[in-house]
């Protein structure tokens, strides 16, 4: 029920401080009366901006229940509002929220989540009705931050390659003319003078392959969309490995639920792509273990998923997984899930790769219908 108060009437009643006092009356109710219309149009206007905001907004109420989230923050975390709306951070099973929660009121944060998003995560508070109450913005920046590491890294392995290559050359060149000279040594001395000068040169080569293979990660040519059997590309990707299934006794399972195997996709680079993720999941399971690899089709989209049950990865390698030259092994070179991500970007499949520690690792692909 709504409660109106309403101004007395202008007329004077005849006493100067009947009329003064009902004057005051008059202009505090008009007072009232545009304050809370001022309130209500900045509550709509504010209500308007979040819901068009491209950052997702998050507000809790005084127990620190979530009481509002807009439509980009509903995108963000992959949520259903009914399932939000009234629960703690702690209680929504999002790897988002955990972060979160360690937020302080006033930091900013850069969390990386599943696949290669990158999220910048604001709490910050204000008042209501004169006490304290937290919000948080969430800003999508994986695609501009990833241009921009891209950018760079290019620009560093272009000129990497540019004086590695040039300077390989010449060194081959000096190398190869040295071998001539080894007629002229005695026979005892030219066996050993030829196997290092061809040591050396096998060295050179491989540094300048080396060298290449980063420099190509980023120089990708556009993908040559053509209609092609993902089944099929699967089934040659898992052959591949076949000597490796069974030397480390690793089993592989295949599930093909009904819907279009036909994807428009690059053979070459898109093989490429799933040699490096089941590659990964053969060194995480290391030995006695299981890939599965199902395609099937949720809301209106297809989907690939090649999972291990190896032991997780954990959250400090989780946040790096995509970045150029991070590898967790002792010869690898950082650039399999890297190259993987410029694949999928370039053919615009959305990814994601979920696992936490001694978790399978579940990574997804989405295509359109």
């Amino acid at each position: 029920m709504m409660i109106t108060i309403s101004p007395l009437g202008s007329g004077e009643v005849g006493h100067p401080e009947m009329d003064k006092l009902v004057g005051i009356y008059n202009r505090m109710i008009d007072n009232l009366r545009d304050e809370r219309t001022r309130l209500q149009e900045q509550n709509f206007f504010m209500e308007k901006i979040m819901q068009g905001s491209p950052s997702g907004i998050l507000t809790l109420d005084f127990d620190r229940r979530i009481s509002t989230a807009n439509p980009a923050a509903l995108q963000i975390l992959q949520i259903e509002a009914d399932y939000l709306i009234c629960r703690r951070l702690s209680e929504i099973d999002r790897p988002i929220t955990a972060a979160l929660e360690e937020l302080i009121i006033g930091e900013s944060r850069i969390i990386s989540t599943a696949g290669s998003r990158r999220l910048r995560c604001f709490r910050s508070s204000f008042l209501d009705r004169g006490f304290s109450r937290d919000f948080y913005l969430i800003e999508e920046l994986t695609e501009e931050l990833r241009q921009a590491e891209k950018n760079a890294y290019e620009k560093v392995i272009r000129l990497m390659s540019h004086e590695v290559n040039n300077s390989i050359g010449s060194a081959n060149s000096l190398l190869h003319s040295s071998l001539h000279y080894s007629a002229q040594l005695n026979p005892e001395d030219r066996k050993d003078f030829e196997m290092a000068m061809n040591v050396v040169i096998n060295r050179t080569d491989h540094l300048n392959q080396f060298m290449k293979n980063f420099a190509d990660v980023f120089r990708l040519p556009p993908p040559d969309l053509q209609p092609r059997n993902l089944k099929d590309l699967v089934q040659e990707t898992a052959w591949l490995f076949k000597s490796d299934f069974e030397n480390r006794r690793i089993k592989i399972e295949m599930e093909w639920k009904q819907c279009d195997p036909i994807v428009r996709l690059d053979r070459n680079q898109f093989g490429q792509a799933l040699v490096n993720i089941v590659k990964n999941a053969i060194e995480a399971i290391g030995e006695n273990g299981t890939i599965s690899i199902r395609m099937g089709e949720l809301s209106n989209r297809r989907y690939l998923i090649i999972e291990d049950t190896g032991s997780g990865i954990p959250q400090k390698v989780r946040e790096n997984l995509f970045t150029p030259f991070f590898s967790t092994r002792e010869k690898g070179q950082g650039i399999g899930l890297t190259l993987v991500q410029e694949i999928l970007d370039q053919h615009g499949f959305e990814f994601s790769l979920i696992s936490l520690q001694n978790e399978p690792t579940r990574f997804t692909i989405y295509f359109d219908k």
